[in-house]
């Protein structure tokens, strides 16, 4: 019996030996790690699509705590400025919020998707048919003859009742992917077809209907719902779609409560793409810079722990493996 004991003592104490040697190795290799990543310094420069922004101003605040040598700016303007300071050499890296054109593709455009989000039909909560438009929601034909053809002009005739009130629309007066995405998906219009009282930015539409009880625009998902509550900014409201155009907004059409519930149903295809889209870094060729090819390594693998916190989708895990490639 002490034999026995001996020899599993022998044994616990070769494991134990073991666990501290790779106990020991592991501590050596993060501490070198640690020393590699504070070693990263320098500035890398993003401009561009609103809707990308405050996911953006998140990853360059963990980025810079790993990194404190490291200075990240980020500023919005819309995708248009993104892309042609991305093509320009102006910055790193283009935020942009709708596909990339053959003709940007000629110019050297070069891109990788980080996340994806939704543009949103935004009214005011004082709307005054806000309750059957709740009730039976709009279809996309009915979008197309508000913000494109101007057969709807009043919001009686928006639900089918004998309101006066006069429509009022807004669409986006800068060059952007909510705009597209949103004229794209009333029937594959672009930009330049929406009609309405063109606004600038997501900030300036959203106002503009939170100012107008009267109005209607879209906007993309993080200026509609709050970050911090998941609840939709005090002011606005969003249409329903009526997806399958039965008049009536059916349970599995009523996910817009919060930012999580249109979020799940972004990823799960139940709300329309678009004006659900990929969300893009761009930039005039492959990046050669180490500290910039760091950065969108960090963000297609570490930084997609902030996606969902910052209101967005993540890149599903086969797209990261295809984002990844890119940079290899």
């Amino acid at each position: 019996m002490m034999k026995k004991t001996s020899v599993f003592s022998g044994c616990l104490l070769v494991f134990l030996m073991g666990l501290l040697i790779l106990s020991s190795c592991n501590q050596s290799g993060n501490n070198a790690a640690g020393s590699k990543a504070d070693s990263l310094k320098g500035k890398i420069t993003l401009s561009g699509a609103f809707a990308l922004y405050p996911l953006a101003v998140k990853w360059a605040e963990e980025f810079q705590k790993l990194h404190p040598q490291v200075t990240v700016n980020v500023s919005a303007g819309g995708a248009g400025k993104g892309m042609t300071d991305a093509l320009s050499k102006m910055v790193d890296l283009g935020m942009y919020s709708k596909s990339v054109s053959p003709e940007e593709q000629a110019k050297g455009a070069w891109w990788i998707a980080v996340a994806k989000d939704a543009v949103l039909p935004t009214i005011n909560a004082k709307n005054p048919v806000l309750a059957e438009l709740k009730r039976k929601g709009l279809t996309r034909q009915m979008f197309y003859d508000i913000f494109i053809s101007e057969k709807i002009k009043t919001w009686g005739q928006a639900v089918g009742n004998n309101s006066k009130v006069e429509l009022h629309a807004f669409t986006r007066s800068d060059a952007c992917g909510a705009a597209e995405m949103w004229a794209k998906y009333l029937n594959g219009k672009k930009q330049e077809d929406l009609q309405g009282l063109g606004v600038n930015g997501d900030p300036g539409v959203a106002d503009a209907v939170r100012r107008t009880p009267e109005g209607i625009g879209f906007n993309n998902l993080g200026f509609v719902y709050e970050m911090s509550t998941r609840k939709i900014y005090n002011g606005l409201d969003v249409v329903p779609i009526d997806l399958n155009g039965n008049g009536i907004i059916d349970p599995d059409e009523n996910f817009y409560g919060t930012m999580d519930q249109v979020m799940n149903a972004i990823n799960e295809g139940k709300y329309p793409s678009p004006p659900a889209r990929d969300l893009y870094l761009v930039s005039g060729g492959k990046p050669e810079n180490k500290l910039v090819q760091t950065f969108l390594k960090w963000i297609l693998s570490d930084g997609q722990q902030y996606v969902t916190e910052a209101g967005y989708v993540k890149v599903k895990p086969e797209q990261i493996i295809l984002e990844l490639q890119k940079l290899n």
